[in-house]
């Protein structure tokens, strides 16, 4: 029974019904077993979820969301273990039960959709099977049965032929699509609780979307309760009623949705919220958390940037009908009967000093362009001339004096560095092999400065890749990029996988360093408003063609083309 009263016309509810309590975790602490003794990384938390209602989890890397989530479903790593709390799923205490007790729990009553779909799906097993194997486990149901319910349920999760998907292969579906039958598995018994752990990071903004809302319309038509997991309060408002802040280990605020936005208590809460690229404002410099956290001045410089005068500042690149396909399908005899035309007859100018963003969807051909650009993919056909030089014209030694002078930042830190290699000499490889200084005492000082300049420590030059964070990683690889002084940068998605405040950090690093250094950028992103943060123009690439060019604020607030429009209406 809902109870109301009228008071100056507004009425207002005076009793709701309350909810039963579906999950509730009680002062849960959880360790890791290490070299140097036990690290917590779950310190007192104590969460509830009610029936059908959903919960944001919001944090960084390593807050020990995931872990939370984990001990929940009972995967917790073998060197971790519970020190102590409880989990209560209804009147069931799960820390306490066998590993055959939780297995009726876990994807039955509790589905996990995880954060890479990849990783998470058998690369040899179809992807029908998969979550046919999930439906027959917990179901008294015939395999005909079974499989039309994997038919249905593909359905519901909007994947286009879903006869076809049922026999495809992990990798032979996108990242959206992979993520969508994830989704499909987690909810194929009917749970009670969704558990959804970072479902839409490095996803198109627009496959963004269409998750969230499927996960919302989920749940109102089953009445499951959803635990929602991710760094990004943006993405966590969309479709959590409350949201619950966790750092280091802790919650440090628990609130509703509206209230979390409007008046966000915590300093960390407070960061995550200012750390992310404003739709309006567009400061010089982006707050970090760490600015919240140690009570420093984050206004932000909202004033207007400096616009470039194109009229009186050089070229430095132009590219003239620029053609990249990849063959699909080959005949008996070899010849290519079916062709992905990647980048297609593209043309651009690149102005001396500018930041040039480029903007589409995955599988759109912006990483083909990006890397043609260096040569690092052959093109087809067209011309690219870097200071009125045609790069296609030069054979590999005058490319290797040219490169020089153009790098490219990567998407992925991790698999552009050799783990074999301290990040030290990694740093120093592209001096020794371009001969750039006298000798390795030289260069090590130089490697030493450029760790420095990108807030990096000298002590860290004889540590390897595995030893970094993600936001540290990507910090090397620009320093890197740098070692040669160039004077052109492809930066390709290399914030697109980073915590929010990370991602900050990384961007103010690429602005500092192209105001001291003079650098100009292409900055490739699926993100609009990353890319508008940092871009004095943006182009927006679909299917292998630039459909829209234009100033960055005037692209954003005034888009052209309905593709321009579609990416602006996904952000979060």
């Amino acid at each position: 029974m809902i109870l109301f009263a009228v008071q100056n016309g507004k009425i207002d509810v005076l009793l709701k019904p309350k909810r039963k309590v579906l999950l509730r975790i009680e002062d849960l602490h959880i360790g890791f077993k290490g070299e140097n003794g036990i690290n917590r990384a779950v310190n007192g938390v104590t969460l509830n979820i009610e029936k059908g209602g959903s919960l944001g989890l919001v944090g960084e890397s390593g807050s020990g969301k995931s872990v939370t989530a984990l001990s929940v479903m009972g995967l917790l790593s073998p060197n971790a273990f519970v020190e102590r709390g409880n989990i209560y799923f209804g009147d069931v205490d799960l820390l306490t039960l066998p590993q055959e007790g939780l297995r009726k729990f876990r994807g039955n009553k509790i589905g996990m959709i995880f954060q890479e779909p990849m990783s998470a799906l058998n690369p040899v097993q179809r992807c029908g099977n998969q979550v046919l194997e999930s439906i027959l486990t917990h179901q008294k149901m015939k395999k005909k049965e079974a499989k039309a319910r994997v038919i249905s349920l593909f359905e519901k999760v909007m994947l286009p032929r879903p006869d076809k998907i049922f026999k495809a292969y992990p990798h032979e579906i996108s990242g959206g699509q992979k993520q969508r039958v994830m989704i499909a598995m987690a909810i194929a018994n009917n749970p009670d609780l969704l558990i959804a752990d970072e479902p839409t990071t490095a996803l198109d903004v627009s496959v963004q979307k269409d998750i969230l809302e499927l996960i919302s319309v989920l749940q109102k038509d089953t009445g499951m309760a959803v635990l929602f997991i991710s760094h990004d309060l943006a993405v966590v408002a969309k479709v959590a009623q409350r949201i619950a802040v966790m750092y280091k280990g802790e919650i440090v605020e628990e609130n509703s949705a509206e209230e979390i936005f409007d008046n966000p208590e915590h300093p960390y809460t407070k960061g995550l919220i200012a750390c992310r690229p404003s739709l309006h404002g567009r400061p010089e410099v982006l707050p970090t958390v760490d600015d919240f956290i140690q009570g420093k001045n984050t206004g932000g410089n909202v004033a207007q940037r400096e616009k470039i005068d194109y009229k009186h500042t050089p070229l430095l690149l132009k590219v003239e009908n620029l053609r990249k396909s990849f063959p699909l399908k080959r005949s008996i005899t070899g010849k290519v009967t079916q062709a992905l035309q990647a980048v297609n007859n593209v043309s651009f100018e690149v102005y001396r000093g500018e930041t040039l963003g480029l903007v589409g969807e995955s599988g759109c051909g912006k990483t083909t362009l990006g890397r043609s650009l260096l040569r690092l993919i052959e093109p087809d056909g067209g011309h690219i001339f870097f200071d009125q030089k045609d790069l296609t014209l030069l054979n590999r030694r005058e490319l290797v004096k040219k490169r020089k002078e153009i790098n490219i930042v990567f998407q992925d830190p991790y698999s552009s560095l050799n783990p074999r290699m301290s990040i030290g000499r990694a740093i120093m490889e592209p001096m020794i092999v371009h001969k750039r200084y006298k000798n390795n005492k030289i260069r090590r000082e130089k490697t030493i400065w450029l760790l420095e300049k990108t807030g990096l420590k000298p002590e860290h030059f004889n540590r390897y890749p595995h030893e970094f964070s993600g936001g540290q990683r990507q910090r090397i690889v620009i320093a890197r990029a740098l070692a040669l002084q160039p004077r052109f940068i492809v930066c390709d998605e290399p914030v697109s996988a980073l915590d929010v405040s990370v991602q900050a950090m990384v961007l103010n690093l690429l602005n500092g360093l192209k105001k001291e250094f003079g650098f100009t950028y292409i900055f490739i992103s699926h993100d609009l408003a990353v890319v508008r943060f940092m871009s004095d123009r943006i182009m927006v690439m679909k299917d292998g063609t630039i459909v829209e060019t234009g100033d960055a604020d005037e692209l954003f607030f005034h888009p052209k083309h309905p593709y321009t429009k579609m990416l602006i209406d996904s952000i979060p």
